[in-house]
């Protein structure tokens, strides 16, 4: 997308994960040179662990002229702390499109080194257009870098005329203001850098932990150079089919609202909630028609909002909270058990004509524009999507009332119908041919990518790969949701090289 979760996913996410911080910060200790990159102290705004080093990689702004013009990637490493231990060099990928994996390795690094216990140096890169790395842009209008503009929600009525309006506007302004930087920005050559890296850091075969998007470009790598692989992690996959891509990753957030609610509505009806302030029902039952009937009732008569704010700090007045807002805070909180009490926290607000309901913070303002340009960006230039409004229509309006949660949003027009140029290459295919050396892990009630789509990517990887299923709800598996069983299959694979014989579910 990015706590401890999974940093939102898949398109879907829409992060806004301009990082600035990326790249080298000024003075320091001297930077020691290694393979090709030289390493220094990292910039402040990374929030860097102690140890994470930083440095920048040039690879080129197009493959097919690989001695044009270069651009500057931002990398970071956590080195082994045992060097006798070190097997190899472990590439954590983030998700989104347009997640940092510099921010990523500072978030999960210190858990992850841990866990590995010295097998690995732990890196990870900033994809182009994003964080540290150089920089892509569309030069939109604020009002089109909101979360709730970028992801095509509906009007109340179901009408999808501004949607429309909106998505030719925005790729109207990606084509004039984009240039070769934005249709650069594909899965295809975030695979390409990755192999830069590998190179530049003088190995022979990459390990790899990467998550919801990120595994699609982890599928992608291992298809693409399968003998440069060793130890390959899929954390939360989506459908791989190369007619659709992200397409039918946002159609598949439907499905995943609808496996994931129920363990919010059981929450949200436990009588410890009575004394927190936030039972929305006493049946699990009924919290689904209290929410829904929040929304009517919000797109009929918006509530005055807050924006977060630090604590002790005066309240600020925030938009107008509409059903659609309320159900994509809904789809936020979805991604992890710990964003349940905010949300329930938001509905009762709603609830009362008095309250002062506080929006999430991804709800509280627009992205950077880069942000924005590589969240369109890469699923545009991915794979071609229909042109045809009418079918949109026809796809909003049975959406809706088969699933209501989502009231349409997955299966709206976006900017990448009236995409300049179509698809930048044909979309990679997914298959069994190569090392049987992947290990996939995925919630079996999973809001963004759903159980559904990850056994898609399951049958595609055929032989190639184990599944292990957990038991549990959310986005993102591994040191995320405190499944042991499910984080000791992956901990063991990465240090030991033991895969379960066969596919197993944590309970």
């Amino acid at each position: 997308m990015t706590t401890n979760r999974a940093r939102k996913p898949l398109l879907l996410a829409l992060s806004a994960a301009a990082v600035a911080g990326a790249a080298l910060a000024g003075g320091g200790a001297a930077p020691a040179s290694a393979a090709g990159l030289t390493w220094g102290d990292c910039a402040p705004a990374v929030k860097p662990l102690p140890g994470q080093q930083c440095a920048m990689l040039s690879v080129p702004l197009d493959y097919a002229d690989p001695d044009g013009e270069q651009i500057q990637l931002a990398v970071s490493r956590l080195a082994s702390a045992r060097p006798e231990a070190r097997r190899g060099t472990l590439m954590v990928i983030p998700g989104g499109p347009g997640s940092s994996g510099v921010q990523r390795l500072a978030q999960k690094g210190a858990a992850l080194a841990k866990e590995m216990d010295g097998a690995y140096d732990l890196v990870a890169f900033d994809p182009r257009g994003i964080g540290g790395s150089a920089k892509a842009r569309c030069g939109l209008d604020e009002g089109d870098r909101w979360m709730m503009t970028l992801r095509s929600w509906p009007a109340a009525d179901g009408g999808i005329e501004e949607n429309v309006a909106r998505s030719k506007r925005i790729a109207e302004a990606c084509a004039r203001n984009g240039g070769a930087m934005l249709r650069g920005l594909t899965t295809a050559n975030q695979v390409r850098d990755m192999d830069r890296l590998r190179q530049a850091l003088g190995e022979r075969k990459l390990s790899a932990w990467s998550v919801s998007y990120g595994t699609y470009v982890a599928a992608s790598y291992a298809e693409k150079y399968p003998h440069r692989t060793d130890r390959w992690v899929l954390d939360s996959s989506n459908d791989p089919d190369p007619k659709r891509v992200a397409r039918g990753w946002l159609e598949g957030m439907a499905r995943g609202a609808e496996d994931r609610f129920p363990d919010f509505a059981a929450w949200a009806a436990h009588p410890d909630r009575a004394d927190q302030g936030l039972r929305l029902a006493e049946r699990p039952e009924d919290v689904r028609a209290v929410v829904l009937e929040l929304a009517a009732r919000l797109d009929r008569e918006p509530h005055a909002s807050v924006l977060p704010g630090a604590p002790g700090a005066p309240v600020t007045a925030g938009p107008p909270l509409t059903g659609s807002m309320l159900l994509q805070a809904l789809q936020l909180a979805l991604y992890s058990d710990g964003s349940f009490p905010s949300f329930a926290q938001l509905v009762t607000e709603a609830r009362d004509p008095e309250g002062e309901p506080v929006l999430p913070r991804e709800l509280a303002g627009a992205m950077p524009d880069d942000a924005a340009a590589i969240t369109v960006g890469v699923i545009c230039n991915d794979v071609n999507w229909p042109a045809s409004v009418p079918a949109y229509e026809r796809a909003v309006a049975k959406d809706r009332a088969r699933n209501p949660l989502t009231a349409g949003m997955p299966a709206n027009i976006t900017p990448c119908s009236f995409w300049k140029g179509g698809a930048a290459e044909k979309p990679v295919r997914i298959t069994d041919r190569g090392p049987s050396d992947i290990l996939m892990i995925q919630n079996l009630r999973d809001p963004s990518t759903p159980y559904a789509n990850g056994l898609r990517m399951r049958a595609a990887l055929g032989d190639r790969a184990r599944l292990v299923s957990v038991d549990h709800g959310g986005h993102g598996v591994y040191l995320g949701n405190g499944n042991a069983c499910g984080d000791a299959a992956v901990t063991r694979y990465l240090t030991e090289g033991v895969r379960p014989s066969g596919d197993v579910l944590c309970r």
